[in-house]
């Protein structure tokens, strides 16, 4: 054997080793994936769930550097180095009330990309290898590219209006139905005319616009008590588009997550409208939460009380149950810890205190579970909706700090209400309750609460952390 034929069969030993260990990081990445899932769904394991999800993240990654078609790295580094100088600010600048914004910005950058993988491997086959741009394939990337960009867009208009630089009501004008489902329907029929004819250059253009223009336009007329399902739905889109990229870029274990992450996200949306008692097609197109103006002279007719701190305080120190149930309020003013505050002064002096967590409080799924996680408030004080509505009735005060929409008792009575048929958390059937809040405007979805005018209802105006921070000095002051 000459020289050449050592080498090579060293090189291709070599590629057998590296394509090996790919497989093999992938399998086990997978595995990992789908155990981090598993994982997640408890509390007592969540941790173990994250380190499971971020080794596979670095076995996957290691794998495909390894994958033997890979020559050249400069544009993999130059991508990793722009990655990491956006990723780092916005995972250390953003607050950790402001996880559902960051999330919604996560989605629209990884939509961007798999939208711009697709529209890449789609104009590089055609030049270099049109065989390759078969019916299925070109299909598959018009999927890819379809939700890739209608996430990217729909993400950023969701991290708009969760940021409240966009307007949290929804936007809408007549016939807005009709157009968002004719910019649908022209999308897939220009998908479907690529997929027979790829050659035909001059339509993806058009396609990638249409599909930017109608993530735009399906989330600008959600309203803000929507936004948690929407987050949700976004998830699952980018997921889908990412298990299409996998089909396209032939990579087993690219399809394995985005199939988990697309699924996940889609079943956690199906479990949100089902706490919502709405329909995917209502949440979508509904237009739910459009505000909803007081009649003439109501403002002036109706009469709330209001309490000051001194007097809250003594209302809970009096208390043996209270129930706190906390909303976007308590996220904005950053008063978890506060509250935990609150929670050891109630405890020390025999209070039996519980935590009433909506399905939907807040901006996102599990918002006020992290945020009060954060605060180490003993997980198991955190009860969900079904659990803490039947010990109302017996509880002597119930705390509502910022939460407006998922305790408005027009879910149940009015039906006239946009909100009516959604299951809220029954504050209303406390011995008393008592609600901090800034000022009588409506909440995100846009509407009134009656729970502010009822007579057991005490209204404590003022920011959460500060408010909460006064009872408790006022607390430690009385119990010495």
């Amino acid at each position: 054997m000459n020289e050449h034929g050592l080498l090579g069969l060293a090189q291709t030993g070599a590629e057998g080793w590296r394509t090996v260990f790919t497989q093999t990081s992938y399998l086990v990445a997978a595995a990992l994936f789908v155990l981090s899932l598993k994982w997640l769904s408890a509390p007592t394991t969540a941790r173990r769930g994250v380190w499971a999800g971020e080794v596979g993240m670095v076995l996957a990654i290691a794998g495909t550097l390894l994958l033997p078609e890979l020559v050249a790295f400069h544009w993999i580094v130059v991508a990793i180095l722009v990655g990491t100088v956006i990723g780092i600010p916005i995972a250390v600048l953003m607050p950790m009330t402001a996880v559902p914004q960051r999330t919604a910005l996560s989605h629209s950058f990884g939509g961007l990309a798999v939208g711009l993988v697709g529209t890449a491997k789609y104009y590089l086959w055609l030049a270099e290898d049109p065989e390759r741009l078969t019916h299925f394939t070109t299909a598959v990337i018009g999927f890819e590219v379809l939700l890739g960009f209608l996430t990217f867009t729909g993400s950023l208009v969701a991290f708009g209006k969760l940021q409240e630089l966009l307007p949290t009501r929804p936007i809408i004008y007549r016939g807005q139905n009709y157009v968002n489902l004719g910019l649908l329907a022209a999308a897939v029929a220009i998908a479907v005319v690529l997929a027979i004819d790829p050659s035909r250059t001059a339509l993806f253009p058009a396609f990638v616009v249409l599909s930017l223009l109608f993530g735009l336009l399906l989330v600008l007329p959600i309203g803000g008590a929507d936004m948690p399902t929407v987050i949700s739905l976004l998830n699952s889109y980018a997921g889908l588009s990412a298990a299409a990229m996998g089909f396209v870029l032939d990579n087993k274990l690219l399809i394995i997550a985005g199939a988990l992450d697309g699924s996940s996200g889609f079943i956690l949306s199906i479990i949100m409208c089902r706490a919502m008692n709405r329909s995917f097609t209502n949440v979508l197109f509904g237009a739910f939460g459009q505000a909803t103006p007081r009649r003439a002279g109501e403002a002036e007719e109706r009469t709330v009380r209001s309490a000051a701190p001194e007097e809250a305080a003594q209302i809970l120190a009096a208390a043996s149950s209270v129930v706190i149930v906390p909303g976007y309020g308590m996220a904005v003013a950053q008063a978890q810890h506060k509250v935990r505050e609150l929670f050891d002064q109630l405890t020390r002096r025999g209070v039996d205190v519980k935590f009433g967590i909506h399905p939907v409080a807040g901006r996102m799924p599990g918002h006020m579970n992290v945020l009060l996680a954060e605060a180490d408030i003993p997980y198991d004080r955190l009860l969900e909706m079904d659990e803490v509505n039947p010990e109302l009735p017996h509880t002597d005060v119930a705390l509502v700090i910022g939460a407006n929409d998922v305790t408005n008792p027009a879910a149940r009575t009015d039906r006239g209400s946009p909100i009516f048929g959604m299951p809220i958390i029954d504050v209303d059937k406390a011995r008393t309750v008592m609600v901090i809040k800034r000022s009588m405007s409506s909440g995100f979805a846009g509407i009134d609460n009656e729970l502010y005018y009822m007579e057991r209802t005490l209204m404590l105006f003022g920011d959460a952390r500060a408010f909460v921070g006064s009872v408790v000095k006022e607390m430690a002051s009385e119990g010495g």
